[in-house]
């Protein structure tokens, strides 16, 4: 017999690769935090061993969720501006609320109770935009959480940097300090169009080819945006963009709500991914991203939650649901975005969105053990039929009993392993009594 470290038997696995493949009675044996090999259990009974054995009878095991859009630290601006259009919210509360608190005790403590929420509902990867990215890789660490850290970009000055030179200083510092570290990469995050520079622009497009790294950044998000661009420049974001050279493969769009015919085969031809926030535009009223339409072009599309502040929660299942069911009425076409695509949205197309596919996104050997186990036995899910219909539509993220990270369990029935519960809340407890305070 061949020996693991794990052997994780489950009545179902769901391996996202094939695409709509449900496995019934098999096992995923892990060893060296990698998943080792995919078997029906009574072949993985009878190969292998292993110190720890855990079966999940009643559960479907899939690949973590991949979060491809997160500001995680303004979890502590939860509910802070509610009801209120993207401008107003963004330019009159957070901007404000940013400068007054956004320092590194800010992002540290918002990060921690994010990335709480986050394995407690599945998600194994996240994207973050926000300052103080070392603050975010340090907080993901203690989690075990994998992380892609942004590199940010902004035209103002902010408590992490005064300046374009000063924010890429510090940018090229954090990439330098974890560019080994086993759960974190590194993007550069220029915040949006409006808010960078063609010189700043220019340069991380240079930059991102010199170090190998993906590009994350708002475009498109409302059509608003793109109206005062045409009016300020004469070209739409897209059309700037690639005039400056940063549509590639490297981009990673978020939101896109207002594209035309020609800008989705632009899209396509180019590589582009995007990160689809369906929560978070239908919140702030942002538009409706054509989903069917960019994904029959071919364009990859992945899935995030937004931050708290608009969202108003980091679930990943939410966004499956959301946006299966939007793009069907956005397309008028009820097969528009099956249950088994939305779950690719929110596993593989955001681990190929971050240059990450090879290493997780599905359950294949030689990928991290990055795993997450969903109890399909209680009355919410009964009858099932099929496990990922199931999830996709039915599931809620209370079902979300265990979960691994690189082969590491970082969620034992329903409990986290590595953060403490209640210290969390106290100090969400804390920063709620001084902003409010102000």
């Amino acid at each position: 017999m061949q020996q693991a470290d794990q052997i994780l038997h489950a009545r179902w696995v769901i391996p996202v690769e094939p695409a709509g493949e449900v496995l019934t009675a098999h096992s995923v044996i892990v060893r060296d935090g990698r998943i080792a090999a995919v078997l029906p259990t009574p072949l993985a009974t009878r190969d292998f061993t292993a110190p720890r054995i855990v079966n999940l009878p009643r559960h479907a095991l899939l690949p973590g969720f991949v979060n491809a859009h997160t500001h995680g630290a303004m979890s502590l601006f939860r509910g802070l501006a509610d009801d209120l259009p993207l401008k107003t919210w963004l330019e009159e509360h957070i901007w404000p609320a940013e400068a007054r608190w956004a320092d590194r005790e800010f992002v540290r403590d918002g990060t921690r109770l994010a990335v709480a929420e986050m394995l407690l509902g599945g998600t194994t990867t996240f994207n973050d935009m926000y300052f103080f990215p070392d603050e975010v890789a340090a907080a993901a660490i203690e989690a075990g959480i994998r992380a892609v850290v942004g590199m940010i970009v902004i035209g103002f000055p902010s408590a992490w940097a005064r300046d374009t030179r000063e924010y890429f200083a510090n940018g090229q510092a954090v990439h330098d300090r974890y560019r080994d570290h086993p759960l974190i990469r590194t993007a550069f995050a220029p915040h949006a169009p409006y808010t960078v520079d063609d010189d700043a622009l220019r340069q991380i497009a240079v930059r991102a080819e010199e170090l190998d790294v993906p590009i994350h950044m708002h475009v498109h998000e409302t059509a608003h945006e793109v109206a005062e661009a045409v009016a300020a420049t004469g070209l739409r974001p897209l059309a700037r963009l690639e005039r400056l050279g940063l549509l590639s493969h490297r981009l990673l769009a978020v939101h896109m709500t207002a594209l035309e015919p020609a800008e989705l085969r632009l899209l396509a031809t180019t590589g582009v991914s995007i990160a689809h926030c369906p929560e978070s535009n239908l919140k702030l009223a942002s538009g409706f991203c054509p989903l069917a339409a960019l994904m029959s072009h071919g364009v990859n599309c992945a899935l995030g939650t937004d931050g708290a502040a608009s969202n108003n929660d980091l679930d990943m299942l939410g966004e499956m649901r959301t946006a299966a069911l939007l793009a069907k009425a956005v397309a008028g076409d009820p097969c528009a975005v099956p249950a088994h695509v939305a779950l690719q949205m929110a596993t593989l197309n955001g681990a190929r969105a971050l240059g990450l596919d090879q290493d997780t996104g599905s359950l294949a050997a030689g990928k991290s053990a990055d795993l997450v186990a969903f109890d399909l036995g209680g009355l919410r899910a009964q009858p099932v039929y099929d496990p990922i219909s199931q999830i996709v539509y039915a599931g809620h993220r209370d079902q979300v009993t265990d979960v691994w990270v690189g082969g590491r369990r970082v969620v034992e029935d329903r409990h986290l392993m590595t953060l403490d519960e209640q210290d969390l809340l106290a100090t969400a407890e804390r920063w709620r009594s001084r902003i409010e305070a102000r």
